[in-house]
């Protein structure tokens, strides 16, 4: 019988999805996604190139999925233009974890992704994406700094390195597992994180840490 082409793919992309979220680029098995797919290799490469073509489709899949979340939550909940980065962030933050509750599987193929820093893949990746995430940033940044929202004597690139290096490493930092995907406790956590990161970037010094739960 012959294989319906949009079926198929469907199921190429939920067995890849298993498979890279459990290994890394350079160890998930190609053989083992069309295996699990339950499909032939004439059926992969009908939609694939490669294995690196059908890495860059499924992580664009988890971006675009992403993006389609925040953009409801933020009908919701817009944040306030007078609320400064820390609190912005924890808002961004609540609202990047809702997702990971919601889509378990992308969070923690973005929790691999972000494993292959220093690989090619993960240039190849960032090249895709056009660097979003760092012009992101830089711009948040910038209106902060405006805003007065850091103490004196800190540049733009120090604090932009302080953030997006503890925000990359959550899960290391609070040592995630996969089956520990609380939101309570994940938000605990990561506004603690926040706390903290304003504590020493912060222009006001006078908020006290309350410790998570």
């Amino acid at each position: 019988m012959k294989e319906k082409s949009f079926d198929r793919k469907q199921e190429l992309l939920d067995a890849a999805l298993t498979e890279f979220m459990e290994y890394s680029y350079g160890e998930a098995s190609l053989n083992n996604i069309i295996k699990n797919a339950g499909i032939s290799k004439g059926t992969f490469y009908y939609h694939f190139e490669d294995k690196q073509a059908l890495y860059l489709s499924l992580i664009q899949g988890a971006v675009d999925a992403k993006i389609e979340f925040l953009e409801r939550r933020l009908q919701d909940d817009v944040p306030d233009d007078d609320m400064d980065l820390f609190e912005t962030i924890k808002l961004q933050a609540r609202f990047g974890i809702e997702f990971a509750i919601e889509k378990p599987k992308y969070y923690l193929l973005g929790m691999m992704f972000l494993k292959e820093k220093g690989n090619k893949i993960y240039d190849t990746v960032m090249t895709m994406l056009g660097g979003t995430t760092d012009s992101y940033y830089d711009s948040l940044i910038e209106k902060a700094m405006r805003r007065g929202d850091f103490r004196e004597g800190l540049s733009a690139p120090y604090i932009k390195r302080m953030l997006t290096y503890l925000l990359f490493h959550y899960d290391e930092i609070f040592d995630v597992k996969r089956e520990e995907l609380d939101f309570d406790q994940m938000i605990a956590n990561f506004n603690q994180m926040i706390d903290f990161i304003r504590h020493g970037l912060g222009a006001d010094q006078s908020k006290a840490i309350e410790p998570a739960s």
